[in-house]
C-alpha cells in the first residue's frame, strides 16, 4: 500500500507501525543490541520519519527507508555503547527479511502487540504535549512539506522560532516516551 507522506494521519501512522514495527525491531535486535537499546533504535527511526519523511522521494518505499534507518540507528547506538565500530552483524540470527509481518499469523505475537502498544503510547504522549508542541508535532506528521511560513501562520508563531521549537518539542516527546518505560 503506497503512503502519501504529505497526508499521513493517525490511521496511516498506525498502519505504518503495524506493517513495519516488527521488522524494525528484528533489524535492531539483529545488530546485537539488547532490548532497551533496540527500542531506542526503533524509536529513533520513527522520529527520523517525523523529522524528514518529506524527503522520501518514493512513498511506496517508506518501509525500506524505515528498515535502513533503523539499521543505521542501531549501529550508531552499538558503536556508542561499545566505544568502537561493530565488526559486522551476528551470523547466528535470521536475516531481517525473514521476519513475518504482524498479523500474518507467523512471528512473535507478543512483539506485534508491543509494537502496536508503542504506537498508541507515542500518540498518547503527543496528546500530552503543551501548546504549541502538540500542534506542531501533529502538523509535522500531517503536513511534512509545510513551509515554516505556513506553520508560522497556522500556529501564530514567528517563523524564526519554528525550528528551535520543533527541536525542543521532539526532545520533550522523546523524554515523555522514555519516561513511560
Amino acid at each position: 500500500m503506497p503512503y502519501d507522506l504529505d497526508l499521513l494521519d493517525e490511521t496511516a501512522w498506525r498502519d505504518l507501525v503495524s506493517r513495519f514495527g516488527h521488522r524494525m525491531w528484528a533489524v535492531a535486535r539483529a545488530t546485537g543490541l539488547d532490548p532497551a537499546d533496540a527500542g531506542d533504535a526503533v524509536q529513533a527511526a520513527w522520529l527520523r520519519l517525523l523529522e524528514s519523511g518529506h524527503t522520501i522521494r518514493d512513498p511506496e518505499r517508506v518501509g525500506g527507508w524505515l528498515i535502513t534507518t533503523t539499521r543505521h540507528e542501531a549501529m550508531r547506538i552499538g558503536r556508542a555503547r561499545a566505544g568502537a565500530r561493530p565488526s559486522g552483524l551476528p551470523t547466528d540470527l535470521p536475516p531481517p527479511s525473514g521476519a513475518d509481518p504482524p498479523g500474518s499469523g507467523g512471528g512473535d505475537p507478543v512483539a506485534a502487540l508491543l509494537s502496536d502498544d508503542q504506537g498508541r503510547r507515542l500518540w498518547a504522549a503527543v496528546d500530552t504535549l503543551p501548546r504549541p508542541c502538540g500542534a506542531l508535532v501533529r502538523l509535522i506528521v500531517l503536513a511534512p512539506d509545510a513551509s515554516y511560513a505556513q506553520l508560522s501562520r497556522r500556529l501564530g508563531m514567528p517563523i524564526g522560532s519554528i525550528g528551535p521549537t520543533r527541536i525542543r518539542c521532539l526532545k520533550r516527546l522523546r523524554s515523555l516516551v522514555e519516561d513511560q518505560r
